[in-house]
């Protein structure tokens, strides 16, 4: 061995096979950063640096830190992929599209109490139209408005 190091061992964990020292069994990596999740690290890495990492780890109690590492792991990929804007650009698309989800909602809301006004305020044509046997299908009716049968039998305009 060179300068009499010893070998890292194959449970190193990602973050020191990445900083490329041997992982003590004290590491504060270890728990954090498994042995296969060497790319997870090296985001963090690149985004935060190790030093970092560590500061902010011991600011978190240490039963809510796998959950700040994973917010790390989150923000530090966001970031590489959205190096202006990171997670408030993620943040506020998802905003966007809630907006126009809510949008799009009221719209089929109002679209759907107006189809069940029309339905209830038209049921009396219910009566005249069974006299005569089964329909399923469309009609056209004295205003030109089409006449259909609901999912409950019941005739509406269209």
């Amino acid at each position: 061995m060179k300068n009499n190091q010893e070998p890292r061992s194959s449970s190193s964990c990602a973050a020191c096979k990445f900083l490329k020292r041997r992982c003590s069994p004290d590491c504060q990596f270890r728990p954090y950063f498994r042995s296969d999740e060497y790319d997870k690290f090296a985001k963090v890495h690149k985004v935060f640096g190790a030093s970092n990492v560590i500061k902010i780890l011991n600011q978190v109690p240490e039963d809510q830190r796998p959950a700040a590492v994973n917010s790390l792991v989150y923000e530090a990929e966001v970031r590489l992929r959205d190096p202006i804007y990171g997670c408030i650009g993620a943040i506020a698309s998802l905003q966007h599209k809630m907006v126009k989800l809510q949008h799009d909602l009221i719209l089929a809301r109002a679209r759907l109490a107006s189809y069940v006004d029309k339905c209830h305020s038209f049921s009396f044509l219910d009566d005249g139209f069974q006299r005569y046997g089964e329909f399923n299908g469309v009609v056209e009716s004295h205003d030109r408005n089409l006449v259909f049968l609901d999912q409950f039998g019941r005739f509406c305009f269209q």
